[in-house]
């Protein structure tokens, strides 16, 4: 690997926001292929960082501030990813529905899924099911994700899954739920179609609906 890309993913496995984008920028100066600087440079590392937390080697804060510092690099890579016509891997819708304001971990599942090379489309906290089936309608998601800090409002996932299924967009869809109430039984009893209990586990599982 070029040492350019050595060093862009040393930096956001480190979390320094500042050398992701520097290094980012030098290796596009020095020439190098939008997909080579995005899939080695800014992918290869947060797969890493989501295999030291797996390990426990990492923890939510390391993850939080690598997942910082590839979004910092992939800001200076998109424009010229756009140009040379590179298409990220699938959309993802993702918000904490209805009632909660909670976001920390929605973010951090947002991050790692762009960190793994998804679109994703941040609706925020306090969701509605209407707001989660305009944003399938509109943008075409290959998933969902939802969130929910509370028991008392991680039954409102139910309504949005019925919401976009009342589109007749639920074919089109895989649907992720998580957050600290949510289990697998939950999930299913809902008609989600996985649950993951920790971001690295919800990149896993996105990626293999694909």
């Amino acid at each position: 690997m070029e040492p350019i890309l050595v060093a862009a993913a040393e930096s956001v496995i480190a979390g320094r926001k500042a050398e992701a984008e520097r290094h980012v920028a030098q290796a596009l100066t020095a020439g190098l292929s939008p997909q080579s600087i995005l899939t080695e440079g800014l992918i290869a590392p947060m797969a890493e960082v989501g295999a030291r937390f797996e390990r426990g080697e990492f923890y939510v804060p390391e993850m939080l501030i690598a997942a910082r510092a590839m979004q910092a690099g992939l800001a200076v890579l998109k424009p010229h990813l756009a140009q040379a016509g590179v298409v990220m891997g699938g959309t993802v819708v993702i918000g904490t529905v209805q009632g909660d304001l909670h976001d920390i971990g929605k973010n951090l599942v947002a991050m790692m899924l762009e960190g793994a090379g998804f679109e994703i489309v941040d609706l925020g906290t306090d969701v509605g099911p209407e707001k989660f089936a305009a944003a399938v309608r509109e943008h075409h998601p290959s998933l969902v994700g939802m969130s929910a800090l509370l028991t008392t409002t991680m039954k409102n996932m139910q309504s949005c899954i019925q919401a976009i299924e009342d589109l007749g967009l639920r074919s089109q869809v895989k649907i992720l739920v998580g957050g600290a109430p949510v289990t697998e039984a939950f999930a299913t009893s809902i008609g989600a179609d996985g649950y993951a209990p920790d971001a690295s586990r919800a990149v896993a599982l996105a990626k293999s609906f694909g």
